[in-house]
Formats: structure tokens, sequence, C-alpha cells
């Protein structure tokens, strides 16, 4: 089969390595045999979102941010109709706060979101930086990454980790973090995600699959680099997480 991915600005949201997530997830088909097509959308671009199978925006300052918003906006509607449709897409880092009401910056300007989701992000002059270790109920294991933002996010009702033993959540330490709604991925994680964490590839490419009626094989292609780095991270992980419960 051959996919077709839209990749929103790569000029202004990539942080933290955020193409990575795009990267791995295209060789990830393409080692299953299918090809992959990537479509990057600038600033003032147009772009047809039909027939589209992933779409993605990565991580971005504060400021890069607010740039990309006022572009994103003219795509909202197409947005969240391939939402609608069960079209997967991934939004990493600061690019998750879009998919809300409002963004409201440290300053106290509110800026609108696309609305795909009710919640809303405030920004404040404290950033929380470090690393996170929780689950999802997406699968079983760990899920493993590296936050820095400034945002407290309330009114998620579906987080993509529904809970943190390490790491600041959408508001809070040890809550709730991301956002996920039918195959809408989306997280303030870095590092970037799909990397650290190849359950969650998984995850990601069998809601592209699913979408045009196959799914991942049984057997498929391993990559011992990417498990191995992801049980060193998720073990020592754990291990500081039980060495915190001991001293308090």
């Amino acid at each position: 089969m051959e996919f077709r991915f839209i990749h929103f600005y790569p000029d202004l949201m990539s942080l933290y390595g955020s193409y990575a997530n795009l990267s791995v997830l295209k060789r990830y088909l393409e080692e299953l045999g299918n090809t992959v097509v990537v479509e990057s959308v600038l600033p003032g671009q147009e772009i047809d979102l039909a027939g589209a199978d992933f779409l993605f925006m990565g991580a971005g300052t504060e400021r890069a941010q607010k740039a990309a918003l006022a572009d994103f906006m003219r795509c909202s509607d197409a947005v969240k109709a391939a939402a609608e449709r069960g079209t997967a897409m991934l939004f990493a880092g600061t690019a998750m706060e879009l998919l809300g009401k409002t963004i409201t910056d440290a300053g106290g300007t509110i800026y609108d979101g696309m609305g795909l989701a009710d919640f809303v992000a405030v920004q404040g002059p404290h950033r929380m930086v470090g690393d996170v270790y929780g689950v999802t109920d997406l699968y079983s294991g760990a899920v493993v990454g590296f936050m820095n933002k400034c945002a407290h996010i309330t009114g998620v009702k579906t987080p993509l980790l529904t809970s943190l033993a390490m790491g600041f959540g959408n508001e809070a330490e040890g809550g709730p973090e991301g956002f996920h709604w039918n195959h809408v991925f989306a997280s303030e994680l870095t590092g970037p995600l799909l990397v650290k964490n190849p359950r969650l590839l998984d995850t990601v490419a069998d809601a592209i699959l699913r979408q045009r009626n196959a799914s991942l094989p049984e057997e498929r292609p391993a990559n011992r680099w990417a498990d191995g780095s992801y049980a060193i991270t998720a073990e020592q992980l754990r291990l500081r997480c039980e060495a915190q419960k001991t001293t308090k």
C-alpha cells in the first residue's frame, strides 16, 4: 500500500527531534513493504487533507507555537473532519495545545485553538522539566519520555497517559497526561515519543493500517536497538520511582 503523510510546519515546530516521530513511523511502515509519501505544509501553503493517512505536528517554542496556530486555524475544519473519519494523527509537545479551545500565554493574551477537544492551556512563567514514567490504557507496560513545558492543561477527558509515577501531567504532578480520542494521539512528552516507546509506535502504525482495513502482521521486523533502549530507560526510571517512594 501507499500511504500519504502530512507534516505540518517542519520549519516552525521541530524542537527536541520531533521530526523523528514521523521518520520512525515512515520507516516502520516501509519495512512492512509499504510506500510512504510525506508532504510538508509551510505557513500559507495550500494542502488537501482528503485521503491523508496520517497528520503530524511536532514541538515548538511558545513563540513558534503561536505562529503555527495563526496559520493552522485555516485547516481546523478539515483536521476535525479527518479526526471524525478516524484518520491517525500525532501532535507532539506544544502542538498538543493547539487542539484545545484556548491557549493563554504567560502575558495573559488568549488565543483561540482549533476546538477539537474542550481542554484549555494556560502558560506560565515557570517550566515543568524532567523525565516522565507513566502508563496508558492502550497497552500494558510503561510509557517513558521527557517533558519541558510551561502550560497547565485542564479539561482533558480522555488522556493518553492515565497516570504518571514520575513527572508532571496535564495539570498536576503524577496526574493524567496528553490527549487521546479516536485515532488522535497528543502528548507534551518529547524525546521523541514514538522512538522512545516501541509499543506506542506499534499502536499508531496499527491505527493507520486499520483505516485501510488492514492490521499489523504478527511477524514483523524487530528493532533491537529501539527495544533495548526502551527497556533500559523504563527500568532505570522504575528504579528511580521506587527510590523516591522509600525516601518519602
